[in-house]
């Protein structure tokens, strides 16, 4: 990031989710994108919105193609919605859904960016939630995935990503400015959440932005939602209320995170390290 750069304009959607109904969840958002005001840079869905986070991806997963990158007519309907906002609101869409690789039949829980020029990006959940048994049908991702967007770098990650503070480090060489975190979080370990969301933001110095779902799941889990954005000192700048279906926005200001990191260069004293491949 450089000075001069504006302002990031973030607006996420807390909702609740149609049980493993793409249509249904798609009809649903784009009544909440009609009811979205004012000009935005980046607008934030919640992990798997297509389905709910459901562990029987032969019935949710849409199928997906690398190749396609560049053929969107070829992209499956919750892609193509999501261009469709992006176009519609000239802002990118991040969200996470349920996919199948076709090249070989791997199931993963895939991040995706949009942009309105088309420009398509991904980052696949790295930490699969074992508790649940997502490590027995989806494959974990191995890499890190990064973001530039309008003079911003966001690094894209997913929910239970939140507790392994080791993979979403911040470099002094190659910082990013903004961690995502898409989630269908539990309201029963609520103050994790929280605390953890603060704590991502403290420790990379960067702006913090947590998206969760509201509502009871196909599976009687609740969700309370509490979607929020932790500026780089750990402060909050956008909350949302407990168990409301609600857009939350927050603007982001460059220069803030540019002073703070000249005046105060932790991450220049960090530990270096490697992250090895999963085997």
């Amino acid at each position: 990031m450089k000075r001069g750069i504006t302002d990031l304009r973030v607006a996420a959607l807390q909702t609740s989710l149609h049980w493993e109904d793409a249509a249904a969840n798609i009809q649903h958002i784009e009544h909440y994108m009609s009811l979205q005001v004012g000009e935005v840079d980046l607008i934030v869905l919640p992990e798997m919105w297509s389905s709910g986070f459901s562990m029987r991806p032969e019935r949710v997963a849409m199928d997906w193609d690398d190749a396609w990158i560049k053929q969107t007519d070829r992209w499956p309907e919750p892609l193509k919605a999501m261009l469709r906002w992006s176009q519609e609101k000239n802002a990118a869409m991040v969200g996470s859904i349920s996919c199948r690789i076709k090249s070989d039949g791997r199931f993963v829980n895939r991040c995706f960016f949009v942009s309105p020029t088309q420009g398509l990006e991904w980052y696949d959940k790295r930490h699969l939630f074992g508790f649940a048994g997502e490590d027995k049908v989806y494959t974990a991702g191995e890499t890190s995935t990064s973001v530039a967007w309008r003079g911003w770098t966001l690094n894209l990650q997913v929910c239970y990503d939140l507790r392994f503070p080791v993979f979403s480090r911040n470099s002094a060489e190659h910082p990013y400015d903004v961690v995502v975190y898409v989630a269908n979080w539990p309201a029963a370990r609520i103050h994790a959440w929280k605390a953890l969301l603060q704590a991502r933001a403290i420790e990379n110095q960067c702006y913090a932005v947590g998206v969760n779902r509201v509502g009871s799941d196909g599976n009687g889990i609740e969700h309370n939602g509490l979607s929020q954005v932790f500026h780089p000192k750990g402060h909050a700048l956008a909350s949302t209320a407990s168990n409301e279906s609600t857009w939350l926005t927050a603007t982001l200001s460059a220069n803030e995170l540019l002073d703070f990191r000249s005046k105060f260069p932790v991450l220049e004293d960090g530990d270096s390290f490697e992250i090895k491949q999963r085997h």
